[in-house]
């Protein structure tokens, strides 16, 4: 487990008004309710300017904290940095919103121990990202020379209790799109772990039954694992059904059937080492469906609704909730949030899209009607 990291400042809550009893599953009429400790995010992109603002209140309109994808342009490289871009997405909350962001540094190749001390020091840093450098949007100033650059970096991270959120995908233009995960697990993060044991590590939005039984194989509590929605619910033939589909597009790419299966076996399971990390990162439309689309799948507003679609159909609801909110601050050392939501079992359709000055932005299941529903209490 991470050692306790220390907040900024007071954790910003939802009201809540009083919770009577246990947490339960309740039937009322054809309704059927479950209420959760308030969720958070460990895997968020909220982008900057106009579309941070846009998109922001989606998240925080569901999660009481979120670690905040540094993958802007130019990268947010350096601590200073990121307090400029904490204090950004603060101001750009709805007046009646809480939330917390919880920053991250980009590694690259030029990234000093220093750097991690004074990271650790501000109380605004919470974990350090590693992108390979060209794995994915906005990462090509990602690093290059992991073993042999960032090495004295990873070693200052572990000596602090900084974790290390991996995009584990190699880069290697021969490696299939599809086995670049399976590849980055036997190069690059299983070698890693052997050499620094006491560096925590969160694998993103795995997508593999090879990171799942890396995971497991792992001592719990020093490797974990981020889950996506998309990842849970859709296999690579989502890609191509009807005519090629951008808006399922994302990195890493989705696989075969039998992979999305291990990973609902994982996360239903009860496993502590899985946790909710949503990787919503929206585009706008054009940029999504163009000649040379981006990757990124914009789930925000309905990632809890599919989670629990994902327990529901699993007949493991029960679990839902450390998956949701337990596991993911367990990791980090984090207090759990004491507000609570309900997830109502009431149909509601999700729009069609989200249109902003700038254009629209389509959201995952777009038109599609979903059986559960968040709401706060």
């Amino acid at each position: 487990m991470i050692k306790s990291l220390v907040l900024p400042s007071k954790a910003l809550k939802f009201p809540v008004g009083k919770i009577k009893g246990p947490r339960q599953l309740r039937c009322k009429g054809p309704k059927m309710e479950l209420t959760l400790t308030q969720p958070d995010d460990w895997h968020l992109h909220l982008r900057d300017g106009d579309m941070l603002e846009a998109v922001v209140c989606h998240s925080a309109s569901h999660f009481g904290r979120a670690i905040v994808m540094p993958n802007l342009k130019p990268p947010i490289t350096t601590t200073a940095a990121a307090v400029t871009y904490r204090e950004s997405i603060l101001k750009a909350l709805p007046a009646n919103i809480n939330f917390t962001p919880l920053m991250t540094l980009y590694l690259t190749d030029t990234t000093s121990p220093e750097e991690i001390k004074f990271a650790r020091r501000s109380g605004v840093v919470f974990a350090v990202k590693l992108y390979p450098a060209g794995a994915t949007t906005n990462s090509q100033d990602g690093v290059t020379d992991l073993f042999g650059k960032c090495l004295p970096v990873l070693e200052e991270m572990a000596e602090q209790n900084m974790p290390l959120l991996v995009h584990g995908e190699v880069t290697n233009p021969d490696v299939d799109v599809f086995d670049r995960e399976k590849v980055f697990i036997e190069t690059v993060l299983q070698p890693l772990v052997q050499r620094l044991p006491q560096l925590g590590v969160v694998m993103e939005h795995i997508t593999t039954m090879d990171a799942v039984r890396f995971v497991e194989s792992c001592k719990e509590g020093s490797v974990a694992a981020t889950v996506t929605p998309q990842h849970l619910l859709l296999n690579r033939n989502s890609l191509f059904q009807g005519g090629l589909q951008p808006h399922n597009y994302c990195l890493p790419v989705l696989k075969r059937e039998i992979h999305r299966q291990a990973i609902v076996a994982a996360v239903t399971s009860g496993s502590k080492r899985f946790f909710l990390g949503t990787d919503s990162a929206p585009h706008e439309r054009r940029r999504k469906e163009c000649s040379c689309g981006c990757a990124g799948i914009y789930n925000a507003p309905v990632a809890l609704s599919l989670y629990a679609k994902v327990f529901d159909e699993a007949g493991a609801l029960d679990k839902l909730e450390a998956f949701t909110s337990f596991n993911g601050p367990d990791f980090y050392g984090l207090p759990r949030n004491t507000s609570k939501i309900k997830m109502i079992r009431t149909p509601w359709k999700v729009p069609e899209s989200f249109s902003f000055s700038f254009g629209d932005i389509i959201p995952m299941f777009a038109g599609e009607t979903l059986e559960w529903q968040p709401s706060l209490i």
